[in-house]
């Protein structure tokens, strides 16, 4: 019964974690986050995606200065228990890491869509924008 009452309780908080979707940004059906900057933009995982993974505990992006296709993985984000690859949500080249999260992995979790940032791609082909989900679709995406 206990481990019961604890499932209810990690849906409830999953749920409340799922709230926090900026209608600003655009989204991937792999959790990622999108903010449009001129020809530039910044990706991150969403508030949903890192209470998913649970305390991020390092976070790995060996693809700084490379040209890589809209859906190919750009790096990988280890939490306790997992690591997740992460998918490029714009084909382009990634022209900035965030190197806070070198010491601070847990940026990810504190602040996924500010300080949590992970990578900054010149993308190539703005049409792919409109391929991008945006905050409602998302929200329906994770029964938000």
């Amino acid at each position: 019964m206990k481990t019961k009452t604890e499932s209810v309780t990690f849906a409830c908080t999953t749920n409340f974690q799922k709230m926090n979707i900026p209608s600003d940004l655009k989204y991937t059906k792999d959790h990622e986050w999108v903010r449009i900057e001129g020809d530039t933009a910044t990706v991150g995982i969403t508030d949903f995606a890192q209470g998913e993974l649970g305390d991020i505990v390092y976070v790995e992006v060996e693809t700084l200065d490379e040209t890589l296709d809209k859906e190919e993985v750009f790096g990988t984000v280890e939490a306790v228990k997992t690591v997740s690859d992460l998918f490029l949500p714009l084909s382009g080249e990634i022209i900035a890491f965030n190197e806070a999260l070198e010491d601070e992995p847990e940026k990810v979790n504190t602040d996924p869509y500010g300080e949590g940032w992970m990578i900054k791609i010149k993308f190539s082909d703005a049409a792919e924008i409109e391929d991008l989900m945006s905050d409602s679709d998302y929200k329906e995406l994770v029964g938000a």
